[in-house]
């Protein structure tokens, strides 16, 4: 009996986790495994490519996890340089073409496939947004190509377009590298991942660095030399000379290839799977990492969150049920963590905005205390917002804006979310003590003290 073949589109973490743990659970003369990767490496760390730019770590070499050739030794047909370009799902197969071969095309059957083609920076249609100079930063190539201008450029003036997580997170780089930084945010405040009040913070923050930070201001050109390589971004109201231009807008699911075949997408343009992570309406299909949409365990609606710690765990769910176990992805509650400088950004759960979109009465509370006892050596301040639902008390959301230890703290929130706690219930929560690491109530646990006051004061 031939062996079922499994075709794997993407190489990097929810791609080649599906095919190792796939690959755990059934013997190559069970299922062969073939993954059509088009960039040069593999499982590799893309949030680490901002600290590989500002010379924080070595790369790329230190941010791959697991090489081409470690996984062709566990009996993964593994192709880079690889792109595909047309899923075929009426005759089970995909179309490729090679990158470093003259374009050679070629048609590859499957009997089951898994989509893991990650996301893309958004890229704004406007005159000279391709322009040699301009650069968006997802993968490792993305990151050397950077590197490869930075290091061939005299001058010594960066913008940024855009101060979401990228943003900011190359913002630093760039100063760290002695450039001078304009970041450009089309919002009233950077860090639009937190609500304004939160992201004023951050922008005094990122001032205070030295990181001119202009906000309202909606790009509308980049302008290019006699040469055609940018030279400045403009405004509606201004023209900021730059010597390389990084794009920070964030970032949109991949899924070309998905919606010219005609799979489900949701609102964002990402993949609509079930808990199994198999794409719906599919018996033989599954997508997990920055293409899909996932469930927000808090709103009850699906979301874009382009995060590797769901990409490596979609893989591994992928993983498990193409090699005839069984696992599911339950959902997440929107964690993330990100720094500028030694300012640390947390949140987790909803927004404002979000609660509101999802029809949610709230109340929101905010404090200042501080990341250690106010006594101890070093101690810094520490903000943190709190929405809670109201009348149940149940917790919606968490920023955290502050120093060492600040960020992760946001941790208990993730999990008191996951376990659908309320504010009160969070206020009795046995929290580690001593005065280096925090004050005798930690800052989570008066804002949740805080917010439960407030409950009690709206009534009913």
């Amino acid at each position: 009996m031939a062996a079922e073949r499994l075709v794997v589109v993407g190489g990097d973490a929810a791609g080649m986790a599906a095919a190792s743990q796939a690959r755990r659970l059934r013997k190559p003369d069970e299922l062969e495994i073939i993954a059509f990767e088009r960039g040069h490496f593999t499982s590799y760390s893309a949030c680490g490519i901002p600290y590989w730019v500002g010379g924080v770590v070595d790369g790329p070499d230190a941010l791959i996890a697991r090489s081409p050739e470690e996984h062709r030794a566990r009996d993964i047909d593994l192709r880079l340089r690889t792109e595909v370009t047309e899923l075929d799902l009426d005759r089970c197969r995909v179309r490729t073409r090679q990158l470093d071969d003259g374009g050679r095309e070629s048609w590859t059957g499957f009997d089951k496939l898994v989509l893991a083609t990650g996301a893309r920076p958004r890229r704004p249609a406007l005159p000279g947004i391709d322009a040699p100079g301009v650069h968006g930063v997802q993968t490792l190539d993305d990151g050397r190509a950077l590197l490869d201008t930075l290091e061939a450029t005299e001058g010594r003036r960066a913008v940024v377009v855009g101060a979401g997580y990228i943003g900011v997170e190359m913002a630093e780089a760039l100063i760290r590298r002695g450039y001078e930084v304009t970041v450009l945010e089309q919002s009233e405040q950077p860090m639009s991942t937190l609500d304004p009040d939160m992201g004023a913070l951050v922008h005094t923050a990122m001032c205070g660095l030295g990181i001119e930070t202009v906000r309202g201001a909606a790009v509308t050109a980049v302008l290019t030399d006699a040469e055609g390589r940018a030279r400045a971004v403009t405004t509606e109201d201004a023209e900021y000379p730059a010597d390389v231009i990084v794009l920070g807008m964030g970032v949109q699911p991949e899924t070309t290839l998905a919606a010219a075949a005609g799979l489900p997408l949701g609102e964002s343009g990402g993949l609509l799977t079930d808990l199994a992570m198999r794409v719906r309406g599919q018996d033989a299909i599954w997508a997990g990492g920055d293409c899909v949409e996932v469930l927000d365990l808090v709103s009850g609606h699906t979301r874009h969150i382009a995060l590797g710690t769901h990409a490596n765990k979609h893989g591994q769910v992928i993983g498990s049920n193409v090699g005839g176990g069984y696992a599911t992805f339950p959902g997440v509650v929107g964690t993330a963590v990100s720094k500028v400088c030694d300012l640390e950004i947390a949140r987790t759960g909803l927004l404002e905005r979000h609660a509101r979109a999802a029809g949610l009465r709230f109340v929101t509370v905010t404090i200042e205390s501080t990341n250690q006892a106010g006594y101890y050596p070093g101690a810094r301040p520490m903000h943190v917002k709190m929405l809670a639902e109201h009348r149940t008390g149940r917790l919606l959301g968490v920023q955290i804006v502050g120093h060492e230890g600040a960020g992760k703290r946001v941790d208990i929130a993730a999990v008191a979310l996951t376990a659908g706690m309320t504010v009160e219930q969070m206020t009795t929560l046995d929290l580690g003590y001593a005065p280096p690491f925090s004050p005798v109530w930690d800052p989570v646990l008066v804002a949740a003290r805080k917010a439960t006051a407030a409950i009690r004061a709206a009534g009913v």
